[in-house]
């Protein structure tokens, strides 16, 4: 289903909404970043906040689905870098949402920007050009003008959380060093955020990898932690960016450490 929004076809073209991707999960696309709807109960938890721009669509998602902002119970974060927190303070201030995400996450939550990562960023776009179209969609999507955001509830790996969807955290460090995956075990589902993608928005790599050394902070710790995603035993992984995987964690994993660090 194509997420329709009249003032601009810069929405049009980097957006849409996918339901029941698996029963009760719905994924909302847009420039090149993913969040999810999981619904239960006639109640949602969002995983992630995407950006800025994506705003307005949650609205348009959650009338798709039948809900409206009263059946959102909580935003839970995989990490809190900027292209994942964009509408959090928002949803926080207009809908008092509670924000979920793992303690080590705190301070990029509250200063987007300031996030640690082994290579240049400037460096990207040369070596790799077909990155351009994605970051700048990611860009005019508001990739730079993400407010930070406090008063976080933390969760702890293992946990299952007490939200629509009852999440499992799935500690997997290394892109950030809070980063956590979100198993949904009823559905045989993995929410990876960017522990795993399948579109490096820095390379414009497609497949199963890890993100590039541009937007991670430890790529040895990264591919490390790809072992408790794989222990997850999921036949479906969700990622921050890209499409859905659908042939087992364990071969995604098989292919993101083939894929190696960039």
């Amino acid at each position: 289903m194509l997420i329709t929004e009249s003032s601009t076809s810069e929405r049009r073209r980097n957006a849409s909404l996918t339901r029941n991707i698996a029963p009760g999960v719905h994924r909302l696309h847009h420039a090149h970043v993913n969040c999810y709807l999981l619904e239960e109960a006639g109640e949602v938890t969002i995983v992630d906040a995407a950006l800025p721009a994506t705003w307005p669509l949650l609205h348009q998602a959650l009338t798709a689905i039948g809900a409206g902002p009263d059946k959102v119970k909580a935003l839970v974060l995989t990490h809190a870098h900027f292209d994942h927190l964009g509408f959090a303070r928002r949803i926080r201030d207009e809908w008092q949402v509670p924000i979920w995400a793992h303690p080590h996450e705190a301070y990029i939550a509250r200063h987007p920007y300031r996030y640690a990562h082994e290579r240049a960023r400037s460096l990207y776009p040369i070596e790799h050009p077909r990155a351009i179209p994605i970051l700048g969609a990611m860009a005019r999507a508001g990739a730079f003008t993400v407010p930070g955001v406090d008063e976080l509830q933390y969760y702890a790996p293992g946990e299952v959380l007490d939200v629509p969807g009852h999440p499992t955290v799935v500690f997997s460090p290394g892109h950030t060093f809070g980063h956590c995956g979100l198993y949904l075990p009823a559905h045989d589902v993995l929410l990876s955020g960017d522990a795993l993608v399948t579109l490096d928005p820095y390379t414009g790599g497609r497949g199963p990898q890890i993100v590039a050394a541009a937007a991670t902070a430890d790529t040895l710790q990264a591919l490390a932690s790809l072992e408790a995603l794989a222990e997850t035993g999921a036949r479906m992984v969700f990622p921050g960016h890209g499409e859905p995987w659908r042939d087992g964690v364990a071969r995604a994993v098989h292919k993101a450490r083939a894929a190696g660090a960039h």
